[in-house]
């Protein structure tokens, strides 16, 4: 079993299994009952998201120090006991069932779920 990370939006893979949206927000313009079918996620998991004030500071960031800031707010605010409760479950699941966690970014490098990807790995999450 494995997690995938995934651009939100993206079609899915064949055993792909349960998609998490780990964003702020849903989509705009998107019925909540169209959300899965039109491959975004199943599950939204706004938990795993950056706060909006990181969003910001993600979506502004052009330099490499300012990303680096950008990157220790996250793992900061994924340090608290509720996110590393949800990491080390979606970890264990990781092992068990076929999963993916995703965000819109076009450019994984520039988004939380590289550093997602990162503390999952980290936790033992089993990602392809």
């Amino acid at each position: 079993m494995t997690l995938r990370v995934v651009r939100l939006g993206s079609a899915r893979e064949e055993d792909e299994g349960l998609r998490l949206g780990t964003v702020r927000r849903p989509p705009r313009g998107v019925r909540k009952e169209d959300l899965a079918r039109r491959d975004f996620y199943d599950v939204w998991v706004p938990e795993l998201s950056p706060s909006q004030e990181l969003v910001s500071a993600a979506l502004r960031a052009e330099t490499e120090a300012e990303w680096a800031r950008f990157v220790r707010g996250y793992r900061k605010e994924m340090a608290t006991p509720a996110a590393r409760h949800l990491i080390e479950l979606l970890a264990v699941l990781s092992r068990q069932t076929n999963l993916a966690v995703g965000c819109y970014c076009e450019d994984e490098n520039r988004c939380h779920r590289s550093i997602l990807a990162q503390l999952l790995r980290h936790a033992g999450a089993d990602i392809a």
